[in-house]
């Protein structure tokens, strides 16, 4: 198996790097609660995961905000992954009350990329067990490390808040909508690279987009989401010219919402000819989405950039050759736009729900074409923290990482 060979800086030796975020800061996690640095909302940090750590951060709430955090995890030159291995993500309160977890994990191709978990303390929907003000905490572990490597793995973190509304809202998610996938995007596909981590996703609207994607190559992309509008993708994957040979899990899309939490996520195998990977179809951007069940629907409660992030397995190498890969991505955003809900402060960072109304005000629509100019990009994030994820792990042969977790 090709391992992505990740150093300390982030760079990759001779393959692919993962973007970390520019000035973001150094923190390193405490073994327990009492020396537990803190993430301040609106925050990125960079850190690293030894293999048996279990490591601590702080946050300090308020009594009314909802409070997401998220860690990414990039393996080091050299790792070798099991289908289980990956972290967990805990977020408890002072008392060791569990407010919520999840767990990401590399799944079935067993091949190195960017994993990303997501945790939260929330008031709406309640968690009686995680009301109040004061600190609680984050708890950062690697699970399914048995038999893997012992190296160390890098860490993106990052922390914010979302104040209530100013009115109670609907606290029930809606029972209706449509939730017919829409036919994808056709046209000539417009050249776009992808970007290689979070804040450096390259901006794609609804069009057709293209780029070349190598063995253990991570792509990131970025889509403006409006309230009430429904974003779909796939991601298709041209053939290698070989008549033979199989790759599972080869080829994974995921959508994540604006704080980084997935929404949904789809693999699927390649045998050198075509392969696409579509997303199940999501409901409209609306605040009351977070009191579902499902996290396909509560991860579609905010407006704002929304990420797909699109990883080719390593070992389509020892199958298929080191390519590049061509790589088409169909992206559409149906519905109409409407006003979002009323807040009664601001969240942190402040400018989490301006993006979409800057984007407006530079001339655009949220939507790009294929032959298009580019769109603006957006930050936004937020997205509540109802349930986290619980995946049954029966279908891993189709998967390329698995999630946890209960709020």
């Amino acid at each position: 198996m090709r391992s992505v060979q990740v150093g300390a800086s982030g760079q990759a030796a001779g393959s692919y790097d993962y973007g970390f975020a520019a000035g973001a800061r150094s923190v390193e996690g405490a073994p327990g609660t009492a020396d537990a640095p803190l993430l301040a909302p609106g925050g990125t940090y960079r850190g690293t995961l030894p293999r048996a750590a279990e490591l601590y951060y702080r946050l300090d709430l308020d009594d009314s905000s909802n409070a997401y955090v998220s860690v990414t995890a990039v393996p080091r030159a050299g790792s070798t992954l099991s289908v289980s291995e990956g972290i967990r993500v805990a977020v408890r309160s002072a008392e060791g009350h569990s407010c919520s977890y999840e767990n990401a994990t590399f799944g079935a191709a067993r091949s190195p990329h960017p994993i990303t978990a997501w945790g939260a303390r929330t008031t709406a929907p309640v968690n009686r067990a995680c009301q109040g003000a004061g600190s609680y905490y984050v708890v950062v572990e690697r699970v399914g490390t048995a038999g893997a490597s012992s190296g160390v793995w890098d860490l993106e973190l990052t922390a914010a808040t979302e104040p209530t509304l100013e009115a109670t809202g609907a606290t029930r998610a809606p029972e209706v909508w449509d939730s017919a996938s829409p036919a994808p995007a056709v046209g000539e596909a417009e050249p776009r690279p992808g970007g290689s981590g979070f804040t450096r996703a390259a901006p794609v609207g609804q069009g057709v987009w293209s780029a070349g994607i190598a063995p253990g190559q991570t792509l990131f992309y970025r889509v403006p989401v409006g309230w009430g509008r429904q974003p779909h993708a796939t991601a298709e994957l041209g053939g290698s010219g070989a008549d033979s040979g199989y790759t599972l899990g080869a080829l994974d899309l995921t959508l994540y919402n604006p704080v980084r939490a997935d929404v949904e996520d789809v693999g699927v195998g390649y045998d050198g000819r075509r392969a696409v990977a579509a997303l199940p179809a999501v409901p409209p951007v609306d605040h009351a989405n977070r009191y579902a069940g499902s996290d396909r629907i509560s991860g579609m409660r905010f407006a704002g950039a929304y990420y797909l992030v699109v990883h080719l397995a390593a070992r389509v190498a020892d199958e298929f050759g080191d390519g590049p890969y061509r790589l088409t991505l169909r992206v559409s955003v149906k519905g109409a736009e409407r006003a979002g809900p009323g807040y009664a402060g601001q969240p942190v960072p402040r400018d989490l729900f301006q993006a979409a109304a800057d984007d407006r005000r530079s001339g655009g629509d949220g939507t790009g074409s294929s032959g298009g100019t580019a769109m603006r990009a957006l930050a936004v994030g937020g997205i509540g923290a109802g349930t986290v994820v619980l995946v049954v792990l029966g279908a891993w042969t189709v998967l390329a990482r698995r999630r946890t977790g209960t709020v």
